[in-house]
């Protein structure tokens, strides 16, 4: 304003000295319109900036003639603000406000309940997305809000029926990608097709690595999936996957039980899934192990021949990462009772149930049947043993720290 105000008295001495007297400017209002056309044109005569600032026009740097010039701060202020947020010394309320701003989250169809929890963890609300599906069958989505340079998470499991929920997916990638986003990340809480990871037969396709190809070419920048059914299915997708382990939920659940330590045993229901239990067993205060050999004559059909470790009298944990049509966990939890198992306990990650799962987790051979909801379980395949567990806490922590960059290893120690 000082700079302004030795202008004007410039502006009126000029005056004085060139036309000697005072017609022009003095008897005007300052708000006139030609007293302010005269003190612009002799300001841009007479009163000159600095000589180490000036350009061929006689102005300096970023100034247009005939509009007011506002103070800029010098650079040691535009400096110090750099150092300070470079060194973390933003406020932490405006650091989450900013990038809450970034972070949007949208459900599809197939799991709207666990999206709307994993916002909840979040401190948000569920972006607005649209979806229908047309009379013959096709899917149209459209997102109901602005997301250019944000954050994208899309949560779909692509659970039954896997190829609506697969193909909608992949529709909501793709408009995202086309309104702007800076990133997109799948949120698969349960990834379908993963067991046909591998070839066992000539002329067969490895579907898992076709779907992950889909969910890749669709524009999608990133995937976080839980429990796979093998560790290979990460190396499918040509991005990065953040692959979070749900037996956290489950190991939570089991101490709040009290088990002593010296009546638990751990039991992989077949030998693919060894791995798996034995590092659940570890996580349990290193619990033994038991193995149940299994020989499958075909696809969804099971055969249990030989049980490896000591379960006399003690409570059996079974643990796989899915439960189909059951075959394979019940005809595990029967040779355990036969060996003299005491309790029969399962858990697994998801909860698909097809036909006649119920009707064989419901038989009482189990205890509990432990799952989690990364598959919406409907009210009429819901039994007195079954216990379902909540993921949306895990699920939102991971999404956080994506969102932020920080570690996501830091879940699985």
């Amino acid at each position: 304003m000082n700079q302004l105000h030795s202008s004007r008295h410039s502006i009126g001495r000029c005056n004085q000295n060139t036309t000697g007297s005072m017609t022009t400017n003095s008897g005007a209002s300052p708000h006139s319109k030609t007293a302010t056309r005269g003190r612009r044109v002799q300001c841009a005569t007479i009163v000159k900036p600095d000589a180490s600032i000036l350009t061929m026009d006689g102005f300096g740097p970023g100034v247009i003639p005939n509009r007011p010039v506002l103070d800029v701060s010098s650079w040691e202020s535009q400096y110090k603000r750099t150092i300070s947020s470079r060194h973390g010394f933003q406020s932490k309320e405006a650091s989450q406000g900013q990038s809450a701003t970034r972070l949007r989250v949208f459900s599809g169809s197939a799991n709207p309940t666990l999206a709307s929890e994993v916002a909840h963890y979040l401190g948000l609300e569920l972006g607005k997305i649209k979806t229908k599906r047309f009379a013959d069958g096709e899917i149209y989505v459209q997102i109901g809000e602005s997301i250019r340079g944000c954050d994208v998470f899309l949560i779909q499991p692509t659970c039954p029926p896997v190829n609506d929920n697969l193909m909608e997916l992949l529709i909501m990638v793709d408009a995202c990608k086309r309104a702007s986003a800076r990133s997109i990340t799948a949120v698969i809480p349960y990834f379908g097709y993963a067991r046909a990871d591998r070839k066992t037969q000539g002329r067969e396709a490895i579907t898992a690595k076709l779907t992950a190809n889909m969910i890749t070419e669709s524009g999608a920048d990133r995937v976080l999936a839980m429990d796979l059914h093998s560790g290979q299915c990460v190396g499918y997708f040509d991005m990065p996957v953040d692959h979070v382990q749900g037996e956290a939920v489950i190991l939570d659940y089991l101490a709040s039980k009290r088990i002593p330590t010296g009546d638990l045993v751990v039991v992989s229901p077949d030998v693919g899934g060894v791995a798996r239990a034995r590092a659940f067993a570890k996580k349990l205060n290193d619990a033994p192990l038991a193995i149940v050999d299994k020989r499958r004559s075909a696809h969804n059909v099971s055969e249990v021949m030989n049980l490896i470790g000591d379960v006399r009298g003690k409570v059996a944990v079974l643990v796989d990462d899915m439960i189909d049509t059951a075959g394979t966990i019940t005809n595990a939890a029967k040779a355990l009772r036969v060996e003299g198992a005491r309790q029969v306990i399962a858990c697994t990650s998801h909860a698909v149930f097809s036909p006649p799962a119920i009707e064989r987790l419901s038989s009482g051979v189990f205890e509990e049947v432990i799952v989690t909801n990364t598959i919406p379980v409907s009210e009429e395949n819901q039994f007195p043993a079954l216990t379902i567990l909540s993921v949306a806490n895990l699920l939102g922590e991971t999404i956080w720290r994506v969102h932020n960059a920080t570690s996501v290893q830091a879940l699985r120690d």
